[in-house]
């Protein structure tokens, strides 16, 4: 499969996954609530699991990237060209939700783009170190379930929805102590636009869910929790 699908099948992915999940938190977040907005991201990464996971894999997510190479089921030069195309489609969704939350009148950059942050930046103003606990070990699980359920064996015809279900209920857990990244993509997109602190505390929302992801990761890559006679070669969603 040419490497060009792939990228762009992740550049949609991340897109989709900004655009409809941010969209959710800036656009109708009083009609929806912090419920809506969690099923929101979580209903997003459902769709592109089954609309381009069997092209890419979906991984839509540096930190999953991250991941599945340091798994071993992926190349290095095939993961930076999935950052590439992560970020890429991270800025461009978050930067189609500035427009259109731009047609409104009262809005402005000030109100937000759906950003990750701690201590003021924090939606229920939780602090630095309450903020990185969360974001490492919410990608810690979020990855191994990533992880898990792609193994070779595993159901994959019900991957995307458990990969769905289970950043659902990250963000209902989540969300009013980071905004919930385990992205940096998703993180990086929103920052971009709206500046400020956005971006100042952006570098938690990078390493905070790199070393939550290096941990799947490795677990997965020393057998730790590979399930006997799974492979470790196995990063679509088929």
């Amino acid at each position: 499969m040419l490497i060009t699908k792939k990228l762009a099948a992740e550049f949609i992915g991340t897109f989709t996954l900004v655009l409809i999940g941010c969209g959710a938190a800036v656009l109708a977040p009083q009609q929806v609530g912090n419920l809506g907005i969690a099923l929101a991201f979580g209903f997003a990464i459902v769709a592109m699991a089954y609309g381009i996971g069997p092209v890419s894999g979906c991984h839509v997510n540096p930190a999953v990237s991250f991941a599945v190479w340091i798994a071993g089921r992926m190349s290095r030069g095939e993961m930076l060209g999935y950052w590439l195309a992560q970020f890429a489609g991270a800025i461009v969704g978050a930067g189609v939700l500035y427009v259109i939350a731009s047609g409104n009148l009262q809005y402005t950059a000030d109100s937000g783009l759906g950003q990750n942050g701690y201590g003021t930046g924090s939606p229920g103003g939780y602090s630095l170190a309450a903020g990185a606990v969360f974001e490492v070990i919410a990608t810690f699980l979020f990855v191994v379930v990533v992880l898990g359920v792609t193994q070779r064996h595993a159901p994959a015809q019900l991957a995307g929805l458990v990969i769905g279900l289970t950043l659902a209920g990250i963000h209902i857990v989540g969300i009013q102590v980071t905004g919930v990244s385990v992205n940096p993509a998703r993180s990086l997109g929103p920052a971009l636009w709206v500046l400020g602190d956005a971006l100042s505390q952006l570098w938690l929302f990078f390493v905070a869910p790199m070393i939550g992801a290096g941990l799947a990761g490795w677990a997965f890559r020393v057998r730790l929790l590979s399930g006997d006679g799974y492979g470790a070669d196995q990063s679509q969603l088929h």
